[in-house]
């Protein structure tokens, strides 16, 4: 009777193992076969959607969807987080150096510079600012926007070196008209301008996973339906565009990328050095410049070692368990500027290759009439492992200076910086380098409202920290000093009086200054 037991107990458990093997196979064919119906539904809206467009936008539509398809096919395939918490090792001591140890000059300065292009990430709009219209139009210093910057910088080094460095514009569908209208101001400087547009995407109903729009327009309802894929898409635009093969053609190595609202990414001469007098053998394709965290910044991108290369790891994929660890500025202590260098002859061999391959960003988001959709979405830093010889550099603070909020345009248009040939240095007058702390409310939010409430912008030489809340106006000529908190409660208004020095102070309440 034993003997049975044991057999029954031997038969059961491979009944039960088989049945489990089936189960799991019969699970993975199912989700293969849904994946498959899904891809072919999807397919199907896309073609439907191109049977809507007219004239050349017939082509350009195709390749759009080409690369959506793509992107599409991989989402489909990803389970569970793109990177395994245990596997992530800290880059080795070689991988990032500081910047003090790549210091150095090219022997041609024009030499080196005439084999460089810079592209700036134009694809944004101002609507975080509540402007309408390109981000890159938005008046950041003297009347100067952030193109008007742009332009003087590369215009000031052409000229001093006697070189050609041109400016690449990557436009999206929202600010590609806009951006080309004001380009012809420009027509007399020392600068070639180019302009490419990144791909246009259909967003996912999240429910049926199939595309939003109806048709390919972009007039009324119809517009929100559309999405520029995040900067990851510049390698495939890029490439498609044919500027890429152009820029090769005219003896252009290296492309210096950068996001048009950072202005503290100017050309520096001592990266491009260390890029094109390396020897070939052992030449670097692909530079990232990282800086050191603060508290501000613990949500930004930082490099790990991954499967033996370097590679960019962002919050969205960190598993939720580790998302505290992720944000220690103990254990990642440099986070990715998205000042980027890469060789473009690099960029054309993985296109070709068809090896470029970057995790997916799933950014939800819910349209106006409450419907919730996805778009997937690329980061130009996340094709840094594709790369031969990727490495990061850490850059000094001042080549991180982001204008996103009317916090940081603060900031900028005050006496802290001082411009010069386009470029915005700290003010020799501050006595430390670190930049002070501003936060400012809801009623500041705004460009505009922001503007009418300073009558000018406060001195801020030897501020540290400036919390403003509510509704409050400045002045003319007020200095900041210390610590400034500033709260004007619901219903009340502060009005700083013009002179005024507020030194590590709290001001609270309602304070009006009436007109005599």
């Amino acid at each position: 009777s034993l003997h049975v037991a044991i057999v029954t107990y031997i038969c059961c458990a491979l009944i039960t193992g088989v049945n489990r093997w089936v189960l799991a196979k019969g699970m993975a064919q199912f989700q293969e076969v849904m994946r498959q119906q899904l891809e072919s539904s999807m397919h199907v809206e896309l073609e439907n959607l191109l049977s809507t467009a007219k004239g050349a936008d017939i082509e350009v539509c195709r390749k759009d969807f080409e690369g959506f398809e793509k992107l599409f096919h991989r989402f489909l395939q990803v389970k569970g987080p793109s990177v395994e918490w245990t596997k992530i090792n800290r880059p080795p001591e070689d991988s990032i150096q500081p910047y003090e140890k790549i210091r150095g000059l090219p022997t041609s300065v024009s030499e080196s510079l005439n084999k460089l292009a810079v592209v700036k990430l134009n694809g944004g709009l101002g609507t975080s600012m509540g402007c309408k219209g390109p981000k890159s139009l938005i008046s950041v210093r003297s009347e100067n926007t952030f193109l008007d910057l742009t332009v003087q910088q590369i215009e000031h080094l052409n000229k001093k070196y006697n070189t050609d460095v041109p400016l690449v514009l990557m436009n999206s569908f929202n600010t590609d008209e806009d951006t080309k209208k004001i380009l012809q101001k420009y027509t007399h400087h020392r600068v070639k301008i180019h302009t490419f547009n990144q791909s246009r995407y259909p967003r996912i109903n999240k429910e049926s996973l199939l595309p939003v729009p109806e048709d390919v327009g972009m007039v009324g309802e119809g517009s929100d339906g559309w999405y520029p894929p995040g900067h990851g898409d510049i390698y495939a635009s890029f490439y498609a565009s044919g500027l890429l093969e152009q820029l090769l053609a005219e003896g252009k190595e290296y492309i210096f990328v950068s996001n048009i609202d950072n202005l503290g990414a100017t050309v520096d001469l001592h990266i491009l050095n260390h890029l094109v007098s390396q020897p070939n053998g052992k030449r670097c394709e692909f530079v990232m410049e990282v800086t050191d965290k603060t508290r501000a910044d613990v949500k930004g991108g930082t490099l790990i070692q991954y499967d033996g290369k370097l590679r960019l790891l962002e919050i969205a994929q960190v598993p939720k368990a580790h998302v505290d660890e992720f944000k220690s500025v103990s254990k990642f202590k440099i986070f990715n500027t998205n000042n980027l260098w890469i060789s473009l002859a690099a960029i054309k061999r993985l296109q070709e290759k068809n090896e470029m391959d970057m995790e997916i960003i799933v950014n939800p988001k819910t349209l106006n009439g409450g419907l919730n959709v996805i778009q997937l979405e690329t980061a130009v830093g996340a094709a840094i492992k594709c790369f031969d010889n990727a490495l990061g550099i850490n850059v000094p603070r001042s080549r991180f200076l982001p204008v996103k909020t009317t916090s940081d345009l603060l900031l900028v248009m005050s006496n802290l910086y001082r411009l010069e040939a386009g470029s915005l240095t700290m003010s020799e007058k501050r006595e430390f380098p670190t930049t002070p702390h501003v936060k400012l409310g809801s009623s500041f939010t705004k460009v505009q409202e922001y503007l009418t409430r300073f009558e000018s912008i406060p001195d801020m030489l030897e501020l540290d920290h400036l919390t403003v809340s509510g509704d409050v106006t400045f002045g003319k000529n007020v200095s900041l000093k210390g610590t400034v908190i500033i709260i004007a409660n619901h219903g009340d208004r502060i009005d700083i009086p013009a002179g005024s020095m507020l030194e590590n102070k709290i001001v609270s309440g309602n304070l009006r200054i009436l007109d005599h």
